[in-house]
């Protein structure tokens, strides 16, 4: 099917001719309402045309051509339906010109909003896996530390994090420090759960030829018994990873007073919708990339299981 898709030209040649169609429509047609960077959008849409066909002899860009045709077909009908007819409601519904004036007038605040929502959801997905997978490490390999931390794991682990969302704000001063600790919690349950599966799941018969060898516990823990648990580790860093997502948005907009998230509140205390969608389309960027880039780390460090599940 992907062969296929490859080698057929039509959508991305259909896909040019849409763009161009909708930036010719954008400039000729008037608006309904005085919408700003009206030719500006124009603009983008005919450079938009242009380079897909300029990329017409390339595999990888045709590929993606059916999404060319759909996404300028969009666009075209949004531009018609609200910047030339307007029969949505504003401020709730802006034209697609509106949120190219607000990436082009507002890209400070919003670039600064994605550093703070990084660093917050870096930090708090980084610690929250480590303390994870040290749990599910101690759990899977030693009794011991299973019997005391399991009891603990069972109670506090299922509650959602936005529960602890107050107190960790009226103890802690500084709210951003409480949104790491409520994302740290967000990743540390599912990791920690998947961690101590795999490492309990693990063949005894590979501990046996280890010691065989004269392998010391030590050795078993980080050349056998981590290896072989890695399928599970990286699919709780994904389960992870989405709970800090949800948490990066209700931490923001309920107390930290920077990102992403307090973005779009502001903007809808405002009114101004096109800059919260702007910020949505922002944000959905920064958590597909991130996830991406996992998988990309789960599939360089898991060869074997490269094409097992994909992104």
């Amino acid at each position: 099917m992907k062969q296929v898709v490859k080698n057929a030209y039509w959508p991305q040649v259909v896909g040019s001719a849409a763009w161009l169609f909708t930036a010719g429509l954008t400039y000729l047609i008037p608006n309904a309402d005085e919408f700003p960077r009206t030719i500006t959008f124009a603009l983008v849409c005919l450079g938009i045309a242009v380079l897909s066909a300029i990329s017409l002899p390339l595999n990888k860009v045709r590929y993606y051509g059916a999404w060319i045709l759909a996404l300028a077909f969009f666009i075209g009908i949004w531009e018609v339906i609200q910047a030339k007819l307007l029969l949505l409601p504003r401020p709730f519904f802006g034209a697609p010109q509106e949120l190219l004036d607000v990436f082009i007038t507002d890209w400070y605040k919003l670039l600064n909003s994605l550093a703070h929502s990084m660093m917050l959801l870096v930090g708090g997905y980084i610690l929250g896996c480590i303390i994870g997978f040290v749990i599910g490490v101690g759990m899977g390999w030693s009794k011991l530390f299973g019997y005391w931390a399991h009891p603990v794991l069972r109670f506090l682990g299922p509650l959602p994090p936005v529960a602890f969302l107050p107190l960790l704000f009226a103890v802690i001063p500084s709210s951003f420090v409480a949104g790491e600790l409520l994302m740290a919690f967000a990743a540390s349950f599912p990791v920690a759960v998947l961690t101590w599966s795999g490492i309990a799941g693990v063949n005894p018969s590979y501990y046996d030829v280890a010691k065989t060898m004269g392998a010391k516990p030590l050795f078993l823990i980080r050349h056998v018994a981590i290896p072989a648990a890695l399928p599970f580790v990286f699919v709780g860093m994904f389960m992870a990873l989405g709970s800090c997502f949800y948490m990066l948005v209700v931490a923001e907009m309920l107390g930290v007073k920077a990102g992403l998230g307090f973005y779009m509140q502001w903007a809808q205390g405002w009114a101004a919708y096109p800059n919260m969608y702007a910020a949505l389309f922002i944000m959905a960027v920064m958590c597909t990339s991130f996830m991406t880039l996992l998988f990309k780390v789960r599939n360089r460090l898991l060869r074997w299981q490269k094409e097992s599940i994909k992104w």
